[in-house]
């Protein structure tokens, strides 16, 4: 176990969720919440207790599907890399990886909750994903393919983690998955493919956002 991961996630993340199946993905199987907000309320009752994020990896956001989607139609672009999953909520896009033959997965996530998640989702799927805790930004790069979903979603969170991500493209490829985010930045990405993802009206003010994947340029 995770060592910042509580020590009944995997209970709570069970209790909360079911075994279930985007549907732009429909070949990986995630423990998903079925309604936001039995699952956010509880997350909450948890925060208070053991410092725990909002239930973001209950869910798989557009980004993260889009990112899942790519790669197992184009698994020779992950072949024998080793490859990021950053801030990777449920774990879809390292699953994804996984799958299609990545030399390791790492999945970083600061939650330990979405940590448990993740650790959870890879073996409903049968693969290897290593889940993580630890923050990484700032790190040196030692991955050759960094994925990141729906990241921009708040303006200090973009600040934080664009400046390392613009150092890691130096030496590694790296993704930003993003619906229309406001906090996105408006240069220094280049555009790979866009695609509409349905979603709900829970999650989103709508039930399709198209959603970008951009290549980030080296700083």
């Amino acid at each position: 176990m995770n060592p910042r991961e509580p020590a009944d996630a995997r209970a709570f993340i069970m209790g909360h969720t079911l075994l279930a199946h985007s549907l732009l993905v429909p070949e990986i199987a995630l423990h998903l919440a079925t309604e936001i907000t039995p699952v956010w309320q509880a997350s909450e009752a948890w925060l208070a207790q053991n410092d725990i994020e909002p239930p973001f990896w209950a869910f798989a956001w557009p980004g993260g599907q889009l990112l899942a989607r790519h790669i197992l139609d184009n698994p020779a672009l992950v072949a024998g890399r080793r490859v990021l999953d950053f801030a990777a909520g449920c774990g879809i896009a390292a699953i994804a990886c996984a799958r299609a033959g990545a030399a390791s997965v790492e999945a970083a996530e600061i939650d330990p909750l979405a940590v448990a998640a993740i650790a959870l989702n890879a073996d409903a799927n049968g693969v290897d994903v290593t889940a993580t805790g630890a923050d990484l930004v700032g790190a040196d790069a030692c991955w050759d393919l960094i994925l990141c979903g729906d990241v921009c979603y708040e303006n200090p969170m973009t600040q934080h983690i664009l400046p390392w991500l613009r150092r890691c493209a130096r030496t590694a490829e790296v993704w930003i998955a993003d619906p229309g985010r406001a906090y996105l930045p408006r240069d220094g990405l280049d555009i790979l493919l866009t695609r509409d993802i349905p979603t709900t009206m829970e999650l989103e003010d709508r039930t399709v956002r198209r959603t970008t994947l951009y290549r980030v340029r080296p700083s």
